[in-house]
């Protein structure tokens, strides 16, 4: 764990698990946000109070314009916040330089995007094995196979991006977020680009990191059989969090999301 600002020092010792991470291990206090200035400006967030269990499945939903993208960047620290408190285990992510922020980012979050985000000159073996070289970190051949072993892909290490599918793709990026064994893993989107059956493949994975590994996932979705898979549903209108679902099926996501739907429309941020 890392606390008063200071990052936790490169060591060969495997990521705290589950139960040492035990309580919140994302919290966000307070925070606002805005984009534009004058007739322009829009608010993204307004005052969000939201927690996140270590060990934890999550998903953000709500309508467009909602905030929900806005809410993960930030939390992420992808993105500055105007105001409030955003600590990744107790580290304050709205008070560190960029330097800090990249660093940590390095060693204790994983990112899993809808565009995949692969390095298109890379096979799939040395795509998992950047985010490690980028930290530092010694290589293990041996990790890194398993790695793509559990995602499904253990033949498939040597191949490019462009050599497989859409959902091998996305597999690929899982275990790229998973290879330094993350704090957490922010998803935004992570099946919006694939077809129904492999989006059920790509959720129960993202599923089974956090039953099988004690990870903590954070998901942005728009789809209420995405949003299915999580533990929990916390729902956004108007930069606001309006509200939340333990144990979501489609239908109770679904009926929640219709409830929320504005009458007219506009052009927040998502």
């Amino acid at each position: 764990m890392f606390r008063n600002k200071a990052l936790p020092a490169r060591a060969s010792s495997p990521a705290p698990t589950a139960a040492q991470r035990a309580g919140h291990i994302v919290r966000l206090s307070a925070v606002h946000k805005t984009y534009g200035r004058g007739d322009h400006r829009v608010r993204a967030l307004d005052g969000v109070d939201l927690d996140f269990e270590a060990g934890t499945f999550t998903a953000i939903m709500g309508p467009s314009g909602s905030g929900k993208s806005t809410l993960l960047q930030c939390a992420a620290g992808l993105d500055r916040v105007d105001a409030g408190r955003v600590l990744l285990d107790g580290a304050p992510l709205h008070e560190l330089s960029e330097r800090a922020l990249t660093e940590l980012r390095r060693e204790h979050m994983g990112f899993v995007f809808q565009s995949f985000n692969l390095i298109p000159a890379l096979t799939a073996r040395q795509n998992v094995e950047l985010p490690l070289r980028l930290a530092g970190r010694a290589i293990d051949p041996a990790t890194i196979d398993r790695g793509l072993a559990e995602v499904g892909l253990a033949e498939r290490g040597g191949h490019r991006p462009a050599e497989l599918s859409g959902g091998q793709q996305q597999r690929v990026a899982i275990a790229r977020a998973l290879a330094s064994r993350p704090a957490v893993i922010f998803a935004d989107e992570p099946t919006g680009a694939l077809d129904s059956h492999t989006a059920r493949e790509v959720l129960a994975l993202l599923r089974g990191v956090v039953d099988g590994h004690g990870q903590t996932v954070i998901m942005v979705t728009h789809d209420p059989g995405a949003a299915a898979y999580a533990q929990r549903v916390v729902f956004l209108a108007d930069g606001r969090v309006t509200g939340e679902l333990l144990a979501p099926t489609a239908a109770t996501v679904a009926a929640q999301m219709a409830a929320l739907e504005p009458a007219g429309t506009g052009t927040k941020p998502c």
